[in-house]
């Protein structure tokens, strides 16, 4: 397939993502999954795992940060633009479209009760999301710790979630390094 076709592509599938995926970045990782892993063959699961990662460390939305990272993997630079460009665009239309027309609607009932159905749905799909990263991690008591520290600082304590990022990573390498050493020993 020449690279016109792909850079179509790329674009059409993260447009139709960023289109019928409601609750955010989180919640489209598993579409992101489906139809670039899946469908399209563009990245393993391995790499989702990774772009997940990166994306969640790095400053901006995930879906976006997931979209260019995927994009970059498929078609460098120009297939980071297509894929963010085609994520992005529906999310701004309808909000352009939502925002004009919203205070005209925002005190009917059955559009409150709309919004409520919409919030639980996200919540089942956030909770996907995380079933299947929970699937593909390795499972070791000092995952567990790293992921109980993780959620105690940034859920319960507050704590900035760049530092628990960072602090995670720290403890990542440290313990790698440990382990490391402690094999050659």
């Amino acid at each position: 397939m020449n690279k016109a076709k792909t850079l179509w592509k790329v674009f059409l599938t993260f447009f139709k993502i960023g289109a019928f995926t409601f609750g955010g970045g989180y919640a489209m990782i598993p579409f992101i999954q489906r139809e670039t892993v899946e469908k399209h063959g563009w990245i393993s699961d391995d790499d989702i795992l990774e772009i997940v990662a990166i994306a969640e460390s790095t400053p901006g939305p995930i879906a976006i940060n997931s979209a260019t990272f995927v994009g970059y993997r498929t078609c460098g630079v120009w297939g980071s633009f297509c894929a963010t460009f085609g994520v992005v665009l529906p999310s701004f239309v309808i909000i352009s479209l939502i925002s004009a027309l919203l205070s005209e609607f925002q005190d009917i009932k059955w559009v409150q009760y709309a919004f409520f159905g919409i919030r639980a749905g996200v919540l089942a799909l956030v909770l996907k999301a995380l079933w299947g990263m929970y699937k593909k991690c390795k499972k070791n008591i000092f995952s567990y710790c790293v992921m109980a520290f993780a959620f105690v600082m940034s859920a319960i304590l507050d704590l900035n979630v760049l530092i628990v990022i960072v602090c995670c990573a720290a403890f990542g390498l440290i313990h790698s390094l440990w382990a490391a050493r402690r094999e050659k020993a």
